[in-house]
């Protein structure tokens, strides 16, 4: 059982030893979502905007949403009519450290379960064993070394994590991705004798510090999630070194969903080419409403401004 939790290096999309190592495998799989758009939908309606929009995949979501309660896994009846509606991969969220819902999610053949964040926390002291289950898993983080421990319980994907009110401010996603990209520049330019205190200080096991080193990367796909809502917002994720994005259900509250969730795909596909992106924000604003950022969030960044 060692080798299992033991990730491997992969290069030029392919991943190495997957009769030996499942987990490899189910890093492969999520490496299919590599350079797309993973949009949060709550309807078969919406999932078919996103597939026809070019969506890598869909989250499905509660669309009661809390209500002032507990969010929980999806209906399991939303999930399998999404599944039979689309033909891009189907994500479905399970609550951190609830197993029995991963079960669940496993069971109805959902393509990679989120344990998310987003939803309510069923156990404060300990993540779903990610290696128990044939489904590749996604997780959050903050930083790298969550990012690491995250890898190491089994997840096979990384979703670097901001907002999660869906206000539209991609401000906390920006700072969290720089804080994981950072803390990666600062352990390619180390020696290697320094790799241990390092791993010791951001709480992350030895070997995968020491494989990100090499690699100069996460081991596993990296997206980033929370305040995407247009082309520009995507691209900046891209730009920063994410290898995808997720994407909030707002994004569909709007006049023309399909527009603006197409724009954000192209966003992503065509990052670094300023001109595409000036086309595909044109004519967005509309609909936009309610996504902007706050007067009091406003006044606090004028308030610890220096100047």
């Amino acid at each position: 059982m060692a080798e299992e939790g033991v990730v491997t290096v992969y290069s030029s999309n392919v991943v190495a030893d997957t009769k030996k190592n499942p987990f490899s495998l189910k890093v492969g799989m999520a490496q299919m979502l590599r350079g797309g758009a993973a949009l949060e939908v709550t309807s078969v309606e919406q999932a078919k905007i996103a597939e026809e929009a070019g969506a890598c995949s869909v989250v499905v979501s509660d669309p009661s949403g809390p209500a002032g309660g507990i969010s929980r896994m999806p209906d399991p009846s939303l999930v399998k009519d999404v599944k039979r509606a689309v033909s891009i991969p189907v994500v479905a969220r399970a609550r951190v450290g609830h197993f029995v819902e991963a079960q669940i999610l496993e069971a109805i053949g959902v393509d990679y379960v989120d344990e998310s964040e987003a939803l309510a926390i069923a156990d404060d002291d300990n993540f779903i064993n990610k290696h128990n289950f044939r489904s590749p898993f996604v997780c959050g983080c903050q930083n790298l070394g969550e990012a690491l421990r995250r890898v190491r319980e089994g997840a096979a994907m990384i979703r670097t994590q901001g907002d999660l009110v869906g206000s539209g401010n991609v401000a906390e996603t920006v700072k969290n991705v720089r804080s994981v990209m950072g803390e990666m520049r600062v352990l390619n330019n180390m020696d290697d004798d320094e790799v241990f205190a390092f791993a010791k200080k951001i709480e992350a096991p030895y070997d995968l510090v020491a494989q990100t080193k090499q690699m100069g990367r996460l081991p596993v796909v990296h997206f980033a999630a929370g305040g995407i809502i247009t082309p520009a917002d995507a691209a900046l994720m891209m730009q920063l070194g994410c290898d995808g994005v997720f994407v909030g259900s707002e994004v569909f509250n709007c006049s023309d969903p399909y527009k603006r969730v197409q724009g954000i795909v192209r966003g992503v596909r065509h990052y670094t080419d300023p001109h595409v992106l000036a086309e595909t924000c044109s004519g967005l604003e509309e609909g936009m409403a309610g996504l902007h950022l706050g007067q009091e969030r406003i006044e606090q960044f004028e308030a610890g401004d220096g100047l």
